[in-house]
């Protein structure tokens, strides 16, 4: 048994790889490295096996929900973290962290973290926010941080997956299933693991029809995650609001391909708080209530387009 195990899905980021590896190595507690290399040809696979103190395992290419819940089934640490391939680990931040949940008896210990431009060398250091209501705060009021500043008791995500439906943002439903639980909480005050922003493609950062799916994905997770909140008596009009403001922009940016679809769901929002105003310049929302929301987008994509 481990004190802390590291899930690290990858797939041809050799480049990147073993600056994520070197950053969870641990002086202080005992952690283990769990890498699925998920059918890389890169030459990931053969590096890996020159690593004694990984566990490596292989899959044949099914997509990085996979390979996380792979990895899980061959974790043994008492708590567990996530980690990109193509990013890495602040220096301590296992040690503080797992020191941190001890001390309090934290299921999940939160923290901020560290953007950096790969072109540009620069650094943005993004500090953790208090919230009086963690699900409130993943929903969307806000500022949430990024899962894999987190350290998560074993127990806690029991029974939680990565789940497939909704790969394109499994990691903000897994999230919000987690605040489901009311988890006792615990802030690391300085950041937890570094993001790389570099040229290639990352999972959150897509085009064309994938980039649309999406957009439709993360407002089907707010869907699913409301729903569940109402089932249980939990939706509050703070936690109604909350998810709005993050639902809002992806209902715009996916009603450029698909207004009569993004419709329905504004008409949900309206359903879900009759008071909302969109945060858009007056004559839109004007347009908005004269035309309805599918027209207006149109003539908007319309207009973009003879320009």
């Amino acid at each position: 048994m481990s004190d802390i195990s590291v899930v690290i899905p990858t797939f041809n980021r050799l480049w990147a790889l073993p600056q994520a590896v070197e950053s969870c190595r641990s002086a202080g507690g005992n952690v283990e490295i769990v890498v699925v290399d998920d059918g890389s040809t890169d030459g990931t696979w053969d590096w890996l096996q020159g690593q004694r103190d990984i566990v490596a395992i292989r899959t044949d290419n099914w997509g990085k929900d996979w390979a996380v819940e792979t990895a899980l089934q061959a974790a043994r640490g008492d708590y567990v973290r996530f980690l990109d391939s193509d990013d890495w680990l602040c220096a301590d931040a296992n040690e503080c962290q797992l020191a941190l949940a001890r001390e309090t008896g934290a299921d999940l210990v939160v923290a901020g973290y560290e953007d950096y431009d790969d072109e540009t060398g620069a650094r943005q250091v993004n500090a953790w926010d208090d919230c009086d209501d963690f699900i409130a705060q993943q929903l969307g009021e806000g500022w949430s941080s990024h899962y894999s500043a987190f350290l998560f008791r074993r127990d806690l995500i029991r029974g939680i997956p990565h789940r497939q439906d909704f790969a394109l943002r499994d990691d903000r439903l897994f999230i919000l299933e987690v605040a489901m639980r009311q988890p006792r909480l615990a802030i690391y005050r300085k950041p937890a693991f570094v993001h790389r922003r570099h040229a290639g493609e990352r999972l959150q950062h897509t085009a064309g029809f994938r980039r649309d799916l999406g957009f439709w994905t993360h407002i089907s997770i707010y869907r699913k995650t409301l729903g569940m909140l109402e089932g249980r008596g939990e939706l509050t009009l703070r936690r109604k609001r909350a998810a709005i403001r993050m639902l809002w922009p992806n209902v715009r940016a996916f009603a450029r391909a698909y207004p009569r679809e993004a419709a329905e769901v504004v008409d949900w929002i309206y359903r879900l708080d009759p008071e909302f105003v969109p945060p858009v310049r007056p004559a839109l929302a004007f347009a908005y209530k004269v035309l309805g929301f599918a027209t207006t987008e149109r003539l908007l994509r319309l207009r973009t387009l003879q320009q």
